[in-house]
């Protein structure tokens, strides 16, 4: 099974490997985490989120990802007591290198990404523009 031709208004190139593509995102994130164990924490628990496998909590992550390293890895998720603002000014950065430019405007809608269960927490309904 070959890559994937993906085509955007700004990409286009054969995606092969997406964890490596995703560790290239991530290094000045990672960067800026300072302790070893998040910067190698971080990779694992974004990939267990975004990657293959439909249970996203950290037990079935762990046992997909890290086996041997389930502690580490919950308490990076649970324990991470850390200074966010390293990370929140990487973020400006990568999104302004994105987008670019003065007046640009990032606008992140999660509307379209289909939720599971049926419970939505303290909303009487959940909307999912993205299902139809």
């Amino acid at each position: 099974m070959g890559g994937r031709l993906v085509e955007g208004p700004t990409i286009a190139r054969t995606i092969l490997d997406w964890e490596a593509e995703l560790r290239g995102w991530l290094a000045p994130f990672l960067e800026r985490l300072g302790h070893r164990a998040r910067r190698r924490m971080c990779p694992l628990y974004v990939s267990g989120l975004i990657g293959p496998g439909d249970r996203k909590s950290v037990q079935p992550m762990a046992e997909r990802l890290a086996p041997n390293d389930y502690d580490q890895l919950h308490h990076f998720i649970a324990g991470g007591v850390w200074d966010l603002a390293p990370l929140e000014r990487e973020l400006l950065i990568q999104a302004d290198r994105l987008v670019g430019g003065s007046d640009a405007v990032l606008v992140i809608d999660d509307t379209a990404v289909p939720k599971k269960g049926k419970s939505f927490g303290r909303c009487c309904c959940a909307i999912c523009f993205g299902t139809g």
